[in-house]
């Protein structure tokens, strides 16, 4: 009996190293070293970016939400369309709106020349949504890495599991939940929209068809977007019109004075079980910062490929 008690806890031993090597936690330290120079070199070109547009900043850290949101942290969202693969650059949140897919193509090539196909295209994107908040102002923190990228992609999940921003509340709540977010860390990872801009078709609805929007603010938006669907779509407004290119904790006061953008935005502050959390960010810049912080690495950690599973791409756009 005790041998045979022996063989289990062995074989049990043997699976779980297994499991470890192939969905084996995150850490801070992967590249320290096979590629410690990446950190720098994501710094830099982050850098050198928002400083030519800090719309960029905004850009990049959606990308890592996107990414997140789809099958899990692994850089499907960079993935061209080909004979063979459907990308999710057509998916309805993501059709001529995501952007700064050729500032990850520049940070690639540059890590590809400081160490050759040893960097994902997931971790990158990791790394620039950090450091694009703290170039705008935000807070750091310690990003996680060893994710590895994906070799295809999923177009429908992308149009499922990204909340439009036309949601209610209790859809936003529910996506959210699906990715192991708590309400808590949706409405303090919805603060990115502190920094950004969004399209006319975007925020169409809310401006026209909405009560719960100041009036004036309603009526300024107006000048940019037209009420007919197809005119003047693309026309961006900044979702936190007092400080756009800062991240800091105005977004929550615009939402307490009915200045959300977005139908969604102020779901979040409408007379619901969010309100109280949204005030208190609103008066407490840093505790919302430590929170945001907590919540993009859990974020971060939804689904990665490690171990063996999937591969390190050497185009972000297509797989090897």
């Amino acid at each position: 009996m005790k041998s045979l008690l022996s063989c289990i806890a062995v074989m049990m031993f043997l699976v779980c190293s297994i499991s470890n090597s192939v969905h084996g936690q995150l850490s801070s330290t992967f590249y320290n070293n096979s590629c410690p120079a990446v950190l720098s070199i994501v710094q830099a070109a982050v850098k050198q970016a928002v400083a030519k547009e800090k719309r960029m900043g905004a850009s990049l850290l959606r990308l890592h939400f996107h990414d997140c949101f789809v099958n899990g942290c692994d850089g499907s969202v960079l993935l061209d369309d080909s004979s063979t693969l459907t990308g999710e650059k057509t998916a309805i949140p993501n059709n001529n709106s995501a952007r700064g897919f050729e500032v990850i193509d520049t940070i690639k090539s540059n890590v590809e020349n400081a160490c050759n196909g040893v960097v994902s295209c997931a971790d990158i994107l990791a790394i620039a949504a950090r450091d694009s908040v703290v170039e705008l102002g935000g807070p750091s923190w310690t990003v996680m890495l060893g994710r590895r990228d994906s070799r295809t992609a999923n177009l429908s999940v992308a149009n499922a599991n990204i909340p439009p921003p036309t949601s209610n509340l209790s859809t936003i709540i529910s996506l959210f939940t699906a990715h192991g977010l708590s309400t808590t860390e949706m409405v303090t990872l919805a603060g990115a929209h502190t920094i950004g801009q969004a399209r006319c078709v975007s925020f169409r609805g809310h401006i026209y068809n909405d009560t719960n929007i100041d009036t004036t603010y309603s009526i300024s938006l107006r000048s940019k977007c037209p009420p007919t669907n197809g005119s003047g779509d693309t026309n961006l407004s900044p979702l936190d019109y007092v400080t756009p290119t800062v991240f800091d904790n105005k977004y929550y006061n615009n939402l307490k004075m009915k200045k959300g953008l977005l139908h969604s935005d102020q779901e979040i502050f409408n007379g619901g079980s969010t309100d109280s959390q949204v005030t208190m960010y609103s008066t407490n810049v840093n505790n919302f910062f430590s929170e945001f912080a907590a919540a993009i690495v859990k974020m971060g950690n939804i689904k990665p490929l490690t171990g063996s599973s999937g591969e390190i791409r050497m185009n972000c756009r297509k797989p090897n």
